[in-house]
């Protein structure tokens, strides 16, 4: 009985084992197969027909939780060679000549400009773009595409582009050189980038300066194309090729401001000289109230305070403002100035020259006046005599520029008289 019933259990043993390894068995094939699937080509969705589908190269997730920089991408991305001929191809630069599904070659000036030639040697046509933050490197140093691009290529086309660039060191040299694509990235820079992306107002200066000064903190004398008040000596930097005009400067300051980094921390933001001279600056007047919070009503405050208060090395720069947006207070007021013998040298010479900058004929009579009474001061007098040769061509120049504009004199029955087609009417 006992032995029976040991036959019985390891009978059933060995069979539950063999169902068991069957299974398992079964599984590993099942799992074995679902592998190659995986790491098999996926074949592309049939061509339509009726019209060229649209097939973007996406890459898949990324297992390292570091930005992958726009070549890392492209590595990623799916064969080209499995979308079918027809259909257009989406992808990126990196990835496209990674692929040779593309070549190009690139020139820049190590500042703005960048010129490619991209040729299509894809049998399909593809949609080609550029990221934001896309490096290009030669041996004048690192430039990057500031703005996204977008490019759409015919299968064959060759193509040549001028793009823009902004540098990443201020060591730049500026010439024409060979470039290369690079995998570099500046992550310092993604705010501003995202920035750029939505503000397309923001100049390429402004967008340059704001990228150095977020990568080498430097002041804003680096960058300013104006002199410094003060000093006669030579700026330490070696910045010449990325001066800015003041509206740009202060645009920088603006967009620095607004992606969130705090003005405390940025050397650029540190300079007594650039408020006053975009204040005088008409082309950037309105961004310097705008950052520096000055309201229309407070304008006149603001230039007296500068006048009477402001920093020693600027305070006659005031002259300058008062001059150019207060012409009926500047006139009776300057020549004051420049008469008066204790007042500094600087702020006579000063007064007089911002005559001129009133553009108006009565402060014309009065430095005409000022060469005279000024004569015993032959430097005053100079300045007084080559002010009112600015000013007095400068009227001249305005005058020449108005142009007459016809116009037509109906009469009551419809007609139009002889006289009033011969007649012009002046705008100032």
């Amino acid at each position: 009985m006992n032995r029976t019933l040991f036959s019985l259990s390891l009978a059933t043993a060995l069979c539950a084992g063999g169902a068991a390894g069957w299974f398992l068995r079964g599984t590993y094939e099942v799992q074995g197969k679902a592998t190659l699937s995986a790491s098999a080509p996926v074949p592309p969705p049939p061509a339509q027909p009726a019209a060229i589908a649209s097939v973007t190269i996406t890459p898949p997730p990324a297992a390292d939780p570091k930005p992958a920089s726009p070549t890392e991408t492209a590595r990623q991305a799916t064969d080209l060679s499995n979308v079918p001929a027809g259909e257009r191809l989406t992808t990126d630069l990196a990835f496209a000549l990674e692929e040779g599904a593309m070549t190009a070659e690139f020139r820049g000036n190590g500042r703005d400009r960048l010129r490619m030639v991209v040729v299509n040697r894809a049998p399909q046509p593809v949609r080609l773009s550029i990221p934001a933050g896309q490096a290009f490197e030669g041996t004048h140093g690192i430039v990057i595409i500031p703005r996204a691009q977008l490019f759409d290529f015919a299968p064959g086309e060759t193509r040549l582009e001028d793009l823009l660039t902004i540098p990443t060191a201020s060591t730049n040299q500026v010439d024409d050189r060979a470039l290369a694509l690079s995998s570099d990235t500046e992550p310092k820079l993604q705010g501003l980038l995202d920035y750029l992306a939505e503000h397309p107002e923001v100049s390429l200066p402004a967008a340059q300066t704001a990228a150095l000064a977020i990568l080498e903190n430097l002041p804003a004398n680096a960058f300013a194309n104006f002199t410094q008040a003060g000093s006669d000596l030579p700026s330490p930097w070696n910045t010449a090729a990325f001066k800015v005009e003041v509206a740009d400067l202060v645009r920088a300051l603006i967009v620095l401001r607004q992606i969130g980094i705090p003005d405390e921390q940025l050397a650029i933001t540190v300079d007594p000289q650039t408020k006053i001279e975009a204040m005088i600056d008409p082309l950037a007047r309105a961004l310097a109230m705008q950052y520096y919070g000055i309201k229309p009503d407070a304008e006149w405050a603001y230039w007296k305070h500068e006048l009477l208060e402001g920093e020693p090395s600027t305070r006659h720069y005031a002259l300058h403002g008062i001059a150019r947006y207060y012409p009926e207070i500047a006139i009776p007021m300057l020549p004051g100035w420049a008469r008066e013998s204790r007042t500094s040298p600087v702020f006579r010479r000063t007064a007089i020259q911002a005559l001129a900058e009133t553009q108006r004929a009565e402060a014309l009579s009065a430095l005409k006046a000022l060469e005279q009474e000024l004569s015993e001061e032959a430097d005053l007098s100079k300045a007084a005599r080559d002010a009112a040769s600015y000013l007095e061509a400068s009227l001249n120049r305005a005058a020449a520029e108005i142009r007459p504009v016809g116009f037509r004199m109906t009469k009551n029955d419809g007609s139009t008289s002889a006289a009033g087609q011969a007649d012009t009417l002046q705008l100032r």
